[in-house]
């Protein structure tokens, strides 16, 4: 599936997309069947996260383009913002 950025944010008016972001760093971790991937950036002091059904090479200093969206998650009471990645791609 080839997803254009311009499509996705003609669409959803939520989305916000960054462009030639360098990663500082790079997580994965098992969950259930899927490997989620935590990422860092240069600039921002949020995580970013995805999922994927298989583990991914370090994306460590690495230039990627991303189409994300902001979120808040629950964890014992403490409300945590992340940005959840719809699209990533290396720049």
């Amino acid at each position: 599936m080839n997803t254009d950025p311009e499509k996705l944010l003609a669409k959803h008016g939520a989305l916000t997309e960054t462009s030639n972001a360098k990663v500082v760093s790079h997580v994965q971790r098992d969950e259930d069947d899927w490997v989620r991937h935590t990422i860092m950036l240069d600039g921002y002091d949020v995580p970013f996260v995805f999922r994927r059904k298989k583990a991914y090479r370090s994306l460590v200093g690495a230039r990627v383009n991303l189409t994300y969206y902001r979120q808040t998650e629950s964890v014992a009471g403490i409300d945590f913002e992340s940005m959840k990645v719809v699209r990533i791609k290396r720049a």
